[in-house]
């Protein structure tokens, strides 16, 4: 079937959103195992012409079906109201043209993007993707061939490195230990990733992330070990949809720099701060092409 919201899927898919990896690429189609009111299904997304033709398996009904994917691709939001806002501020007017059909890519599974997200955390884009499909593929669901991500109490219980893996089971040779964190490349962050599990099982409920207000929601977030300003707004916009947020590090910096301060030297949170106050309910969308424009169009190469 195909829906009628405009969106260019490849762009999004690469985008590098810290709400998941991208979906298996299949020929033209992306396809991914879905979470549908507790019920999974192989959803099946490729371009047609501006639009998404969509396809699904599995015990779902098509609204149900296609509610969530509605959301995972952020349909409902008005991108054509959107590139009007842009094209009436000079420091952003170019970047529909870069960026055109570029949507946010929303967590079905808020936990992935909160694993994620703490795994992007001075990483690369294809080093951390990579990571996070080596743990779905560990401790996730078979499901066609397709793997959920874990559930929050089964990453509490994975081991954290080799060492502690060899020293807690009966395998004779280090060098046999892979069914760990550090396994899947996450490195230091390791720690901070099964402690995240603990404070979600024992302390804090996800679910009552969406409840909050922006504010009383990066509180929260902030008190995910591993979990700074920049990655809580990811987690609140790539995983909540709290499109308020502006996640900001140095290549933010660097362009808000640009674009409105004459490159003058602002920190970090000042451009947070502005972002927010500037752009409002628009920022998390402002923060996503604003990126993608200044790797696209040579400004990136230029603020080195």
């Amino acid at each position: 079937m195909i829906i009628k919201s405009p969106i260019d899927l490849e762009l999004t898919q690469s985008s590098g959103q810290t709400s998941q990896p991208p979906w298996k690429k299949i020929n033209d189609s992306y396809r991914e195992v879905v979470n549908v009111n507790d019920k999974l299904a192989i959803f099946d997304v490729k371009q047609s012409g501006d639009y998404l033709d969509f396809n699904f398996t599995g015990d779902v009904s098509e609204n149900e079906a296609v509610s969530r994917l509605r959301y995972i691709y952020d349909l409902d939001f008005d991108l054509d109201e959107f590139y009007k806002y842009l094209s009436n501020h000079s420091e952003l007017a170019d970047m529909s043209d870069f960026c055109n059909g570029l949507r946010l890519f929303l967590a079905p599974d808020p936990f992935e993007c909160v694993i994620s997200s703490i795994c992007s955390a001075n990483n690369s884009i294809k080093r951390w993707t990579k990571s996070v499909s080596d743990i779905k593929q560990k401790w996730g669901d078979n499901y066609n061939g397709f793997y959920t991500f874990p559930g929050i109490s089964t990453l509490q219980n994975v081991f954290l490195d080799d060492e502690e893996e060899f020293d807690l089971t009966n395998e004779e040779d280090i060098c046999m230990c892979k069914n760990n964190l550090k396994s899947c490349g996450v490195g230091y962050r390791a720690p901070y990733m099964r402690k995240a599990s603990e404070l979600f099982t024992l302390e804090m409920d996800l679910l009552e992330i969406p409840k909050m207000t922006y504010e009383e929601a990066l509180e929260s977030i902030l008190k995910v070990p591993g979990v700074g300003p920049k990655v809580a707004d990811c987690i609140l916009l790539y995983g909540f949809n709290f499109k308020e947020a502006f996640p900001s590090d140095v290549w933010i910096k660097r362009i808000v720099s640009y674009l409105y301060f004459d490159g003058k030297d602002i920190s970090v949170s000042k451009v947070r701060e502005f972002g927010m106050e500037e752009f409002g309910d628009y920022a998390g969308y402002v923060q996503l092409y604003m990126f993608h424009y200044a790797r696209k169009s040579g400004l990136m190469d230029k603020l080195k």
